[in-house]
């Protein structure tokens, strides 16, 4: 491991996708720094997201260094999360189905665009990591994070460790398999968790509702009915319509039943979900606690404490400044 390097700020950088997040952390921790938000735009290819990144990140960095008349010495390197399978030794991504990309040398890229060390992990792991180090699972040994949002992600932390598995493919609870002859996802297979319950799941199977006759202010709300997402279901659960009620409601339960398994299995202290999705707040962690409830074993559901994320969108921020301490420091 190196030693404690002579710098205050370590870059974070939060690959979506639907949104690229950079913040700058005080090296022992804190709220980031010249933290912005923008628009991945996946569709524009590969160069164009990196690209963007790395303008992120020497943006942030000047905005820091003329606020406390530093220079580029100031940071120690950059921690990157990215939706994978990925491959953190040689810091390549392997594939990613909602941004397209395969065998991608993504870390390598970005470490040479800016001059500076930097470590890759999956987004959910380091959604997760952050929970853990600084968020709503501070202080526990065991914890399972999910990520809500254009996929499906996850992370565990064992003993306060990152578990990542043999292959760097651990914790992909999007892709659990909970009917197997279901929707389509977009990793090929049949019947993921991802996809009935993450954003775009959402929409579609709302939409296929409304195809099929059913009553609700999403059409007016969304002024069409491609245009419907799962923030138009969201708003429309606030304003008490019940087909989108109901549509959170299903949302849940087929959560509920991906989570119980995971509870089942790994028995952690918390479970903390994060992501766009948990915006619907009660409606979605209600019958979401009520159906793990009905499925995992009562010892194991009772000793599990699920949680909305403490660090909101922040978290991918903060956890990728944690898994770049871990990897090149050896500790948070």
């Amino acid at each position: 491991m190196s030693r404690r390097p002579e710098a205050d700020y370590v870059v974070g950088v939060d690959i979506g996708g639907t949104n690229l997040n950079v913040g700058i952390l005080p090296f022992a921790g804190g709220e980031p720094l010249a933290f912005r938000t923008q628009a991945t735009e996946a569709q524009r290819g590969a160069k164009f997201v990196v690209d963007r990144v790395v303008r992120m990140i020497q943006e942030a960095m000047k905005e820091v260094m003329e606020a406390n008349g530093r220079g580029p010495e100031a940071f120690a390197g950059i921690g990157i999360g990215s939706p994978g399978p990925l491959e953190r030794k040689t810091g390549t991504v392997i594939s990613t189905p909602n941004l397209g990309w395969r065998n991608f040398p993504l870390r390598d890229l970005i470490q040479n665009a800016v001059g500076l060390p930097a470590t890759l992990d999956n987004d959910a792991n380091a959604a997760t990591y952050g929970e853990w180090w600084m968020g709503a699972g501070r202080g526990v040994n065991s914890l399972v994070g999910v990520t809500l949002g254009t996929g499906i992600g996850g992370g565990i932390v064992l003993n306060g460790e990152l578990y990542h598995g043999a292959a760097d493919a651990a914790a992909e609870i999007g892709h659990m398999t909970i009917d197997s002859t279901g929707r389509k996802c977009k990793c090929g297979n049949y019947g993921c968790v991802e996809a009935y319950a993450s954003g775009p799941a959402i929409a579609a199977r709302a939409i296929e509702g409304l195809e099929s006759g059913a009553s609700s202010v999403l059409l007016e709300l969304a002024g069409d009915l491609q245009a419907v997402t799962a923030e138009t279901v969201f708003e429309a659960v606030v304003l008490g319509d019940p087909y989108a009620t109901e549509v959170m409601h299903d949302t849940a339960k087929f959560l509920g039943v991906g989570l119980a398994n995971v509870i089942n299995i790994l028995n952690p202290e918390v479970l903390v979900i994060s992501g766009g999705v948990t915006r619907a707040g009660d409606h979605l962690f209600d019958p979401l606690r009520t159906e793990v409830r009905r499925r995992a074993f009562r010892v194991a559901e009772q000793a599990c404490r699920i949680l909305p994320s403490g660090l909101g969108g922040k978290a991918g921020v903060i956890g990728a400044v944690a898994c770049f301490k871990r990897e090149k420091y050896g500790k948070v």
